[in-house]
């Protein structure tokens, strides 16, 4: 094949529905916005390594812990921009105000049942078991967090109005405010800046749960506009609707559990690791997080593709739907092994953050250790492609059962039984547990590409189809 005919394949792969362009005008916003997370949570556990070590060590389990029980809720709530996307597609507008309210009634039980939660914090937290001190900051953090919880879904909820639609700008404004009003606010109220009292891991939890409602409030007052309502019924379709809420449960549970079942994946392997001790487990910490600056992107990358697929089933082409998901996964293999290539050539560039201001006495050995595990980042991230970009295409159809199925397997069978083998009864230590992480991305990734290449998705919808014109009017009155 000449150069001539390549450059005219790109050239047409570029302009074409589904292609380079069309994914990368979806997707950059949400890349910024997912990055400005990132940049929100670096910094936030960059601030606790300063304020100490068992600070830094605490967060993620607490974290984590909080999203596996929050995930759940966010991947049901959050679904609806599958449904958004579809509707839009198929040019039902007047059915995504009322979707996006079954996603907001879905947040608000999910707050409810983490507020209901924070009383068992304490037992929860002696119940894995790390050091005492940990233990004292893990639980004041969960607790702070879950207050949070019921704010952020539906802020998450209501985005999909936006991200379904394709025009993810708003998204993405709203969220790099949300990061600014936290990193001001974990500054303030972490090291007792400006007047306000030194809260330490408690000033962070705070910090985060003021920011979200935040992003709720000014997410409420966009879609209130009078434009959108006679559009789209953002807010005439406040009512609950039996069946459409059921819909949304029936495709959007699986994607909740699955999101769920992952974060308890490795939320359990953290807990595991942190029974090595602080260094481990605060190494182990620094390693999730630093990934989390090229995780978060794909993130962004994944939900646009999510986006296209579902668009262009509603419009019933899954041909152009197909070429979307390829074309994310061409972009995405690019950015992902640039920064797997930096993780192994430059990792001190990664670690160095945390360092900055953290015990020179303590800090040496997480150091030392932080440097190694990103070779294994660097590894799985590759995997990790497949993984976001295929089972977001899927996903994006309606296939939400066997992501779910899939993650229930591996998350037990390859994650967390070998870990504990590993660590509780053949003790090999650290490095053994992060090669069963790894085994376990690299796994699930290839799985969904093929799953993906077999198009048992390209039959699937989420939305009704074949209602008469009086029906739709019917169903958005």
């Amino acid at each position: 094949m000449n150069w001539a005919h390549r450059k005219t394949r790109l050239k047409n792969r570029w302009s074409k529905p589904g292609g380079y362009h069309e994914v990368l005008v979806v997707a950059i916003p949400l890349i910024l916005s997912t990055a400005s997370w990132s940049v929100q949570h670096f910094v936030d556990r960059m601030f606790l390594a300063w304020y100490a070590p068992e600070a830094i060590a605490a967060a993620m389990p607490a974290g984590m812990l909080y999203f596996s029980m929050v995930s759940i809720f966010m991947g049901t709530a959050g679904y609806v921009s599958t449904f958004v996307a579809q509707y839009f597609g198929a040019k039902e507008h007047q059915r995504i105000g009322p979707a996006i309210w079954q996603g907001i009634y879905i947040s608000v039980i999910g707050g409810i049942v983490l507020i209901c939660v924070i009383p068992s914090a304490e037992y929860l937290f002696n119940l894995i078991g790390h050091d005492e001190k940990i233990q004292i900051y893990e639980i004041d953090y969960f607790r702070v967090i879950c207050w949070g919880a019921g704010p952020y879904l539906a802020a998450y909820a209501i985005s999909g109005f936006y991200s379904g639609r394709g025009r993810t700008w708003p998204v993405m404004w709203v969220n790099t405010f949300t990061t600014a009003v936290n990193l001001v606010l974990d500054y303030m109220l972490i090291f007792g800046k400006w007047g306000m009292p030194a809260m330490g891991i408690k000033g962070a939890g705070w910090a985060t749960v003021i920011a979200g409602v935040f992003s709720l409030v000014v997410f409420l007052i966009l879609i209130a506009s009078k434009k959108y309502n006679l559009i789209y019924a953002t807010l005439a379709g406040w009512r609950f609707e039996k069946e459409l809420f059921l819909r949304v449960l029936r495709f959007g549970l699986p994607n909740g559990v699955q999101f769920f079942l992952e974060m308890v994946g490795f939320t359990g392997f953290v807990l595991i690791v942190g029974r090595l001790g602080t260094a481990s487990l605060a190494a182990t910490n620094i390693a999730f997080n630093i990934n989390t600056l090229a995780f978060m992107p794909m993130i962004g990358c994944g939900i646009a593709i999510s986006v296209l697929v579902g668009q262009y089933l509603g419009a019933d082409n899954p041909r152009t739907a197909q070429r979307s998901a390829y074309s994310g996964f061409h972009l995405s293999i690019v950015y992902m092994g640039s920064i797997a290539l930096a993780y192994v050539a430059v990792p001190d560039l990664f670690v160095a953050p945390f360092a900055a201001k953290a015990d020179p006495q303590v800090f040496p050995e997480i150091y030392a250790i932080s440097i190694i595990l990103l070779r294994f980042v660097a590894l799985y991230s590759l995997f990790d492609t497949l993984n976001i970009v295929f089972a977001s295409a899927i996903k994006g159809a309606g296939d939400t059962r066997f992501v779910m199925y899939t993650t229930t397997f591996f998350s037990l069978f390859v994650l967390i039984l070998p870990t504990y083998l590993a660590v509780e009864v053949f003790e090999y230590g650290l490095m053994v547990s992060w090669v069963m992480a790894t085994f376990y991305v690299s796994v699930i990734g290839i799985i969904f590409f093929m799953r993906f290449r077999n198009g048992a998705w390209k039959s699937m919808r989420v939305i009704e189809t074949g209602l008469s014109e009086s029906q739709k009017n019917q169903a958005g009155s």
